[in-house]
């Protein structure tokens, strides 16, 4: 799945710990694989449930994905997009923030 980010996401990614960082890294994995499948199946198939992937309320086209559930609390929010690569367009993640529960006041 290709993918952009936000300023606020490449702030939000530096301030990790490097601990943090390899638990993100590891999800996104799984995440891509599944947005691929999403994408390929016209949105027919679920999410993983171990990234618990849901709307963020109050903010629409918003989507949060949790990457850690305990010690430390990982979530990410993020939006579908699309890239252009030579003159064709692809869908793709939106990386807007990364951090804790707190993110999610300003997703």
């Amino acid at each position: 799945m290709r993918f952009q980010t936000t300023p606020a996401f490449d702030s939000d990614f530096s301030r990790l710990s490097g601990n943090e960082k390899q638990l993100f890294k590891r999800s996104v994995r799984l995440f891509n694989d599944a947005c691929d499948r999403f994408v390929e199946t016209g949105g027919s198939t679920s999410w993983p449930s171990s990234l618990r992937v849901k709307k963020v309320q109050g903010a629409p086209r918003v989507l949060e994905m949790t990457w850690s559930f305990a010690g430390p609390d990982g979530r990410a929010t993020w939006e579908w997009s699309h890239v252009e690569v030579e003159g064709e367009q692809h869908t793709a993640v939106l990386w807007r923030r990364v951090g804790n529960h707190s993110i999610l006041r300003d997703p």
